[in-house]
């Protein structure tokens, strides 16, 4: 017999059926705005694709996949039953399915394509808002690319896999497969982010470019792939030197190469995903660049996932506020939609003012990366350290205050907030923590000039039009003039510099109202240290309006 009580009223409808691209008026913007610049002949096809990415993103099937690779989560099969070692990662079918739908949309196909970078953020951006997860191999087995091309060899033999439109799952030999996935390995138990520190030996074999390792990764991430690159200490003639390698898990000859897993990690967040402990003990493994120059060769592949890093939690923070806002635009309190309710609508509009900077600055350094220039590349080395410090340090507290506008609705696994707050942190410390990027920042201050003039005539170009932004443009210089303990105000210098950095990208491409809040509060100092604390005078309607799901 029904409950003659339990009527369900005041509920928001389930938030499935849209385009995740298509409704993101900040992304959109973005994305045709730099195409326009670059190859405005591509904006119908790159539209097409994105769109139809985004529906995907945004259809239930896609929300039950999420739901499954998390509330399932990869399991370690070290032997079969006949006890033969195996070391495979077992997935669940939906991690299949979402994985294979970012191979397939080009997702690890960025560098030879025009637009490569920007499309492929894009991408990125949308289809990591159906599951971030995943999202870890994908970054990874696009950004092995430019530390590949060290050696064209290796290059011409493997790129071709790594930017594969075709994904396979299994172990076999890459040259069987379609496409192949990467991950990578540098840290180990006693060095951390310190990899000079690392002691895996790798000793040299008589032909060119071949070793076998022998030691252990404390972190490995996306076990399950078929190729990795590694740290080593190389000995040639005695002379020790951290040097890059490529492990292969399976040889040409069809045998497995020894990879031992010891166990997967048990994380706060990511759980789709499997991050193991591994050891080698004569791993076949190949040499990447020059010996003893391993942290310069593997640098683009750490660059390249640092700007995954900003964009997945650009992404975070977007689909945190899509979900925030779609609440409260159904969800009524005290005779009002909570919405229309000035306390909730100064909550929203300060969410969507972090996700826009967030999002404008992600595309623009995809950007950057698509024009290859010499200015555009000095550029990025501040950039993208500085961005993914900051972004990614927004995400965490962003994602709560959206979980709050819930309610207790928003604590509740089911809502997807949990799981959303889970995976927060963890941009922030893939790929090198706060204090390791905002030390990199410093040391390409010092060392490279020509990367401190590319910042400045980027930020120079929006000088002029908000004096809030030409005074934080002033402080940063004073603060930069500064070297005394420079290095204990490192996160301070490169705070204010990835800020300057979004509030001149805001001033020159947003709409007014949304650049006038931030240089109100994030460059004029009228705002207050948690979110829902901008000036009342604002333009706060409109900030809202264009967070919301729009055609």
């Amino acid at each position: 017999m029904a409950a003659t009580t339990h009527t369900v009223t005041n509920q928001p409808p389930p938030l499935v059926g849209y385009d995740v691209y298509g409704t993101d008026r900040a992304l959109r913007e973005g994305v045709e705005r730099h195409l326009t610049a670059s190859a405005p002949e591509l904006l119908g096809e790159v539209r097409e694709e994105l769109s139809e990415l985004g529906r995907a993103a945004g259809s239930a099937q896609a929300q039950r996949w999420g739901a499954l690779a998390n509330e399932n989560p990869p399991k370690l099969r070290t032997h079969d039953r006949y006890g033969h070692r195996i070391d495979e990662v077992e997935f669940h079918p939906a991690w299949h399915r979402l994985l294979g739908h970012a191979v397939g949309a080009g997702l690890t196909d960025a560098w030879g394509r025009p637009a490569g970078h920007l499309r492929r953020a894009a991408g990125f951006f949308v289809w990591s808002q159906a599951e971030a997860g995943h999202g870890c191999p994908v970054s990874m087995t696009h950004a092995a690319v430019p530390a590949l091309r060290t050696d064209p060899e290796l290059a011409a033999e493997w790129e071709p896999r790594l930017t594969s439109h075709v994904y396979e799952e299994g172990l076999r030999p890459a040259a069987q497969k379609g496409g192949v996935l990467f991950g990578m390995g540098m840290t180990e138990k006693q060095g951390g982010s310190d990899v000079r520190a690392n002691t895996t030996a790798a000793k040299p074999l008589d032909a060119a470019g071949e070793y076998l390792l022998t030691g252990h990764k404390w972190f490995c991430s996306a076990p399950m792939s078929d190729g990795f690159l590694v740290l080593a200490q190389a000995s040639p003639s005695g002379e020790e030197g951290l040097t890059c390698f490529l492990v292969p898990r399976v040889l040409e000859d069809g045998t497995r190469n020894v990879f031992t897993i010891q166990r997967l990690k048990d994380k706060l967040g990511n759980r789709s995903n499997a991050s193991g402990e591994v050891e080698f003990d004569g791993t076949w493994a190949r040499r990447v660049g020059e010996e003893g120059r391993g942290v310069r060769t593997i640098i683009g592949m750490v660059a390249a996932t640092r700007l995954d890093c900003v964009l997945g939690s650009a992404a975070q923070m977007r689909q945190a506020l899509t979900q925030a806002v779609h609440h409260t635009e159904h969800r009524s309190a005290f005779g009002a939609r909570l919405i229309e309710q000035p306390l909730m609508r100064n909550v929203l509009a300060d969410l969507a003012l972090e996700s826009e900077a967030a999002t404008i600055l992600g595309l623009r350094l995809a950007a950057a990366y698509d024009a290859g220039t010499e200015q555009e590349r000095a550029f990025l080395r501040i950039a993208v350290p500085a961005a993914k410090y900051w972004v990614t340090k927004r995400c965490t507290p962003m994602v709560a205050e959206a979980l709050e506008c819930l309610g207790g609705n928003g604590y509740v696994e089911e809502s997807g907030l949990p799981r959303l707050l889970r995976e927060s942190p963890l941009n922030s410390i893939w790929e090198g923590s706060g204090n390791v990027q905002a030390l990199d920042v410093l040391r390409a201050l010092q060392r490279e000039p020509q990367a401190l003039n590319a910042f400045l005539q980027e930020v120079g170009l929006a000088r002029g039009a908000d004096h809030r932004l030409d005074s934080a443009i002033k402080g940063l210089l004073t603060e930069l003039a500064d070297l005394e303990g420079i290095e204990a105000r490192a996160r301070r210098v490169v705070e204010r510099i990835a800020l300057v950095l979004q509030g001149s990208l805001l001033v020159r491409w947003a709409p007014p109202e949304v650049a006038d809040a931030f240089c109100a509060s994030r460059l004029g100092g009228d705002g207050g240290a948690a979110f829902g604390t901008l000036p009342h005078s604002l333009n706060l309607g409109a900030l809202v309006e264009r967070a919301r799901i729009a055609g």
